[in-house]
């Protein structure tokens, strides 16, 4: 796709970068809400998280086909009404009458909020690329947006941290029932907004046309589907971690005897923070330092800040900034590893839109689909902290992020070698 004036408007910017800060509102409920669940049930920490990502799997294909039966529009529409019966759902495990059968109702709730996000997200991106005109500019829009999402995900940590401060076994979703309730607000109003807003639809013209060929077919794609895979792993699973790891009061967490879930919960929001950080950063160089250079620098020190993190003793400490009950915002001792994982949100908040942007480069009409088929390997931001979940209960949390530097590993391969456009014969026209 070549590097075009922008077609779009303010209005329809904003109106993406708006689905965009939705996006990560409701998947970063997940982890915190982990905390709770997994106080009852050790299984269970992870298990929100992945039936949130679960339901990319199932709905990436068929979400990339709606742009182009319904259009972008109609889809995001549909997204908003999804998301929120899907909050409902979760709101309805908070109520004792369910017994055991809470936890299953809340992972309900998650699994069609996955539907809801995964919709979104098929939106957004591509929305936001053409909007752009491709390029180093389309990758501005998607940093742009970028920022808005890290920007709720700063907050839906810090949120619900604040709500539980610390998890006994009495803790329940009835304690973080404002957020949901919240939630619940932001999707109604959203849905009111989005109906009167005029969206751009790239994919109309497309209809009729004949698809000779498929987004497999182009090899820079396929390893940036599997990038998107590992990298969501990476990108949620670095804070779930740290998250888990402070409110662990045990020897084998990090010790802290009080408030540790939402001194964990802040300590995570501030990853998020530096998220935003970073978008901001890039939306500010994407017009002259291209996506590939950037995605090659951010992937090589996140390996390295990784490997300290893991190799640095417990023992030593540093002071971050996280909320106590008693005491408000406040600094607090902490592990120096966890502030080294916190800095890797410097370096994760550019992979997103970079993969993105590197991985549909020259697709022209076969977009559309690709942005499915790229959603639906977003499942992999369930599959991949739930591995490492099961590894931190075996070999410790910190041993756990040898995962991540693996994951790094294939990001930095795809950043200098595997996004070259091979396939530039296949017409896209």
């Amino acid at each position: 796709m070549s590097q075009t004036k922008p077609k779009g408007n303010l209005v329809a910017i904003i109106t993406m970068c708006f689905i965009f800060a939705m996006i990560s509102f409701v998947t970063n409920m997940a982890a915190p809400f982990g905390v709770i669940w997994g106080n009852q049930y050790e299984w269970s920490k992870m298990a929100g998280n992945l039936m949130n990502f679960a339901a990319y799997l199932f709905m990436g294909i068929p979400a990339g086909k709606m742009l182009l039966t319904v259009g972008y529009k109609k889809t995001t529409l549909i997204a908003l009404v999804t998301g929120f019966v899907g909050i409902c759902i979760q709101y309805l495990s908070s109520f004792a009458f369910l017994g055991q059968a809470a936890i299953y109702v809340y992972l309900l709730g998650a699994f069609i909020c996955g539907f809801c996000v995964c919709m979104l997200n098929t939106v957004v991106n591509p929305s936001l690329n053409s909007l752009g005109g491709g390029g180093n500019r389309g990758n501005q829009l998607i940093q742009t947006g970028g920022t808005l999402n890290s920007l709720t995900g700063t907050l839906t940590p810090l949120l619900v941290g604040a709500l539980i401060g610390t998890v006994t076994s009495s803790t329940s979703m009835s304690d973080v029932a404002p957020l949901l309730f919240i939630a619940m607000g932001v999707f109604a109003i959203s849905f009111i907004i989005i109906l009167f807003v005029e969206i751009p639809e790239p994919a109309k013209e497309r209809k009729n046309v004949k698809f000779e060929h498929s987004p497999w077919n182009f090899r820079h794609f396929v390893m940036g589907a599997l990038a998107i895979f590992f990298y969501v792993g990476i990108e949620i699973g670095i804070p779930s971690q740290v998250t888990f790891y402070l409110a662990d009061a045990s020897e084998r967490g990090a010790g802290i005897a009080v408030n540790g879930a939402a001194i964990g919960g802040a300590i995570a929001a501030v990853y998020w923070l530096l998220m935003m950080v970073g978008r901001f950063s890039s939306t500010l160089i994407s017009g002259k330092v291209s996506t590939r250079t950037q995605m090659s620098v951010v992937s090589a020190v996140a390996i390295v800040l990784v490997l300290v993190a893991i190799f640095v003793p417990k023992t030593v400490t540093v002071n971050m900034p996280g909320y106590s009950v008693a005491d408000g915002f406040a600094m607090f001792e902490v592990p120096l590893s966890c502030l080294f994982l916190v800095l890797c949100g410097l370096c994760t908040s550019v992979m997103w839109g970079a993969i993105f942007n590197l991985a549909v480069e020259g697709l022209g009409k076969y977009t559309e689909a690709a942005s499915g088929i790229f959603m639906m390997l977003v499942v992999g931001g369930g599959i991949m902290p739930f591995i490492q979940e099961f590894i931190a209960k075996g070999a410790g949390y910190m041993n756990s992020y040898w995962l991540v530097v693996a994951m790094l590993a294939y990001l930095l391969y795809y950043a200098v070698a595997g996004c070259k456009n091979v396939n530039k014969d296949i017409p896209v026209d």
